[in-house]
Order: structure tokens, then C-alpha cells, then sequence
């Protein structure tokens, strides 16, 4: 477990350098009080583990700058290790540039060498292109659904996944994943999304994993950013699944599947522990009950499906 008594902890994803596990996590000060105040406080925190459950907490990774497209408050990404060798840290941000706070969300990058000392690299990285995606002020690009990049490699090519919405879907039926590709984890192209809308309003901190001989990909969803038919046909889970035979899919998000051992387990995290076995990590959302569960749980199973 991961707590803080003097800070809230949330979401969390999960960097392995063969020795240790580096959990990247957002927090912010418990002194705010009022939980809804954190999302304009939050910074990125840091700290490592050799069993996912005893953690050491270094240096906080990353924090706002002091002006430009992340100078409010750093949100969710990725961790992961170019062929150069260089971590980068992929995040998403908020500033005060255009006056929207939380609803003009950026992509943004910065690199390390050991995953403990961070550099920013330089502008923001993508962008929603309206044709495909949600925006709302289509002069300053800003769109209030543009966050949690998920980066991994895959034939030979770079590609980043990102919770969007489709501009013309129903509400709480708009949920998609946007894709860009990259050849340098630098320069990004956006390509149309990667899922099609379905009974999920937001795919929040996608990941993408493969377990056996099929490709999982994982996400987030709120009971109340699901549709009416999702959640009569499901019940209220926040945790969701789908397989595919590839990394990019085509994985048919109308198919998916919750993670019923823990109904509220959120921005959770799925990683290979150095026994095989595989494990959620996360927090318990249990805001909206008034029960202020802020901090990483201990790893708990997860049995892959079989087809």
C-alpha cells in the first residue's frame, strides 16, 4: 500500500526497469480539504518497488511549470524506455493560458536517463484534430477530454493512445480512444481513433497489455459516464476490459468486460509481477459515497480470460 497522510493519491501507472517497479502517481495536499479542489493541484509523484506492495517514495517526478500549456496542473500518462534508452514521461496537462481550467487539457512530454531527474521537451505534443475527435474551442485547440497518453512500441512504430471523445456520438456514448503514431517519441501524427463509441462516455487511462497470446486493453470508466444500457446490462463497475488478437485491435469496446472482483478499483494499473502472475493496482473511488479512499491498494489478482 501507498499512503500519505498528507497528501491525496489517485491515479497511477507503472514503469518496470528489470529491478524495480517505478509507480508515477497524481497528488495533491490534503489541506485543500474539498477532494474536487485537487484536479487544479495536482503534481506527479514518485516512488519504486520490488513487490508492488512496499514502496519507497523519491522525489516528486514532475510539477507545473511556471507558465505555459502545463502551468496549472500535470494529469495522468505513461512511462516507457525508447531503443535510445531514454525514459519518457508522457502527461497530460492544464493551464490557464485560455481561461477553460480543467476543460482545456494538453499532452506534453519530458525525458530522463534514470527515471528520478526530468527534463521538459518543449511544447505541447498532439492535438485534437475536430474531424475525428471533441473540441470546444477549436480556436485554441483546447477540448475538456484530451488526456491519460498511453505510449507503447509495436512493428516498428511508436503509438500513443488518449481518452477523446467523438464529436457527434451521443452523450455517454462518445467514449474513444484517439491514436497517434511516432518514429522518435518526439514528433506525433494523429490518426483516427483507434475504438469506436459505445456504451462508455470516457476511456479513461487506457493501457494496452499482452497476456497469453491475446492483446488486452484495459480502461476506466465512472458508473456515471456510462450509458443507461451499460449499467442495466452490467451493473456499476469502473474497471473494463476487451481482447483482441493485436495490439491495436480491433478491439470492440461494446464487448468489454468489468472487473467484477473490485467494483470501485480505479485508474488501476495492470502489471506482470516477476513471478508471471498478473495484478491490478490502483485506488478505490469512493468519492462520491463521501468515503475519501486516496491512496495505492496492494496488488490484486487478475485471472486473464481465455479467449
Amino acid at each position: 500500500m501507498l499512503q500519505d497522510p498528507e497528501h491525496w493519491i489517485w491515479d497511477s501507472w507503472v514503469a518496470d526497469d528489470g529491478e524495480r517497479y517505478h509507480l508515477f502517481f497524481l497528488k495533491a495536499p490534503a489541506a485543500l480539504k474539498d477532494p474536487a479542489l485537487r484536479h487544479e493541484a495536482a503534481c506527479i509523484g514518485h516512488a519504486s518497488s520490488t513487490d508492488l506492495t512496499h514502496w519507497e517514495v523519491h522525489e516528486d517526478a514532475l510539477t507545473p511549470a511556471e507558465s505555459g500549456f502545463d502551468a496549472l496542473a500535470l494529469w495522468t500518462g505513461s512511462t516507457v524506455r525508447g531503443h535510445d534508452g531514454v525514459w519518457r514521461l508522457y502527461y497530460t496537462a492544464l493551464n490557464t493560458e485560455h481561461g477553460h481550467g480543467v476543460r482545456d487539457q494538453r499532452i506534453g512530454v519530458a525525458e530522463s536517463t534514470d527515471l528520478h531527474t526530468w527534463e521538459r521537451r518543449g511544447a505541447e505534443i498532439v492535438r485534437p484534430d475536430p474531424r475525428w475527435y471533441r473540441v470546444h474551442d477549436e480556436a485554441s485547440g483546447a477540448s475538456e477530454t484530451w488526456r491519460d497518453p498511453f505510449v507503447f512500441h509495436h512493428e516498428g512504430r511508436w503509438h500513443m493512445l488518449l481518452t477523446a471523445r467523438d464529436p457527434v456520438a451521443p452523450r455517454l456514448k462518445d467514449g474513444v480512444l484517439a491514436h497517434a503514431t511516432s518514429d522518435d517519441m518526439r514528433t506525433w501524427e494523429l490518426q483516427p481513433p483507434l475504438t469506436a463509441p459505445a456504451g462508455f462516455g470516457q476511456l479513461e487511462v487506457p493501457q494496452i497489455r499482452r497476456v497469453g497470446e491475446r492483446h488486452l486493453l484495459v480502461f476506466t470508466c465512472h458508473p456515471e459516464e456510462q450509458s443507461e444500457d451499460q449499467r442495466l446490462a452490467f451493473g456499476d463497475f469502473c474497471t473494463w476490459y476487451v481482447t483482441a488478437d493485436d495490439a491495436l485491435g480491433p478491439f470492440d469496446v461494446a464487448r468489454a468486460k468489468p472487473f467484477t472482483a473490485d467494483p470501485k478499483l480505479f485508474a488501476a494499473p495492470l502489471v506482470q509481477t516477476r513471478t508471471g502472475e498478473w495484478v491490478f493496482i490502483g485506488f478505490r473511488n469512493t468519492e462520491p459515497e463521501g468515503v475519501l479512499n486516496f491512496y495505492i491498494i496492494d496488488p490484486l489478482p487478475f485471472t486473464p480470460p481465455r479467449t
